[in-house]
């Protein structure tokens, strides 16, 4: 798909993404928001998927490792066909099966459930293991919060990747530099990623702007490439991107806009589609 197209996609992600939180009165936007181009590429460009045959044998798999981030993860999901977009309205609402966070069991088209953080990145290197035993073509991708990095267990994980030499992976890092309590090099500083990546025997592609479509489609072309050792895509994204008054703002890491403030993301994101 060309550029311009997943351009369109991607703010219509945002779209979605802002009135799922706005609707469910609780969610997370900031990280949806960064990510909001990523999701594009994956899934307009990237997955061999088909939302007719969500669980057909041959599909990659991707693992949304920073499971919170829901809002952007469904709309993307909605807007591939894999459920009707209306139905993001219903976010977080009781008896809904859009769910906080993702559940493998009622939602099409999610490989994984996930929410507990440093879990989805074992998960979809269990799956890349899996496909390299049994001969399977997929590849799988998975997404991680660069403030989710900070746990023990993503490492442990990527020590294993490394080892196995699993080059039908693709792990991703949304690297918007800011985490629920402010900056994460202040909380708890992971840096520098892409040199703990590459000690771990990933092949490292560092992305300058996560939010530009081309730099991504680089990106992930590249990594097709790759033989011998999984490869770890770091994307320098901004928080809250496509919304004034969320970008670079920690504090709409996990909170709903109000009426006003609903409008006035709904109205930017609107002239940003035209």
């Amino acid at each position: 798909m060309n550029t311009s197209e997943l351009k369109k996609i991607a703010n219509e992600i945002r779209k979605g993404a802002i009135t799922a939180v706005y609707s469910g009165k609780s969610g997370h936007p900031g990280g949806s928001l960064s990510a909001a181009d990523i999701f594009a590429v994956l899934y307009f460009d990237e997955l061999n998927i088909d939302p007719a045959d969500p669980d057909k044998a041959d599909r990659d798999r991707f693992v949304l490792s920073k499971g919170h981030c829901t809002p952007g993860y469904y709309a993307a999901l909605a807007e591939r066909g894999f459920f009707p977009v209306e139905d993001l309205k219903t976010f977080r609402h009781v008896g809904s099966y859009l769910q906080g966070h993702p559940d493998k069991k009622h939602i099409p088209g999610v490989d994984m459930s996930s929410g507990s953080l440093g879990q989805g990145i074992s998960a979809a290197v269990g799956m890349a293991l899996s496909a390299k035993i049994s001969n399977d073509s997929f590849r799988v991708y998975t997404l991680l919060g660069d403030g989710e990095i900070q746990e023990g267990q993503v490492w442990e994980a990527a020590m294993f990747a490394g080892a196995k030499k699993l080059d039908n992976l693709v792990v991703i890092v949304d690297n918007n530099n800011l985490q629920i309590d402010g900056p994460i090099d202040q909380v708890n500083n992971p840096y520098p990623i892409d040199s703990k990546f590459a000690a771990f025997n990933f092949h490292v592609i560092n992305v300058e702007d996560g939010n530009d479509i081309d730099q991504l489609k680089s990106a992930f072309a590249e990594a097709k490439t790759v033989k011998g050792m999984p490869v770890a895509i770091v994307a320098k994204t901004v928080k809250g991107k496509g919304v004034s008054y969320m970008e670079n703002n920690a504090g709409w890491h996990g909170k709903a806009p109000n009426d006003e403030e609903f409008r006035i993301a709904m109205e930017e994101l609107g002239k940003a589609g035209e």
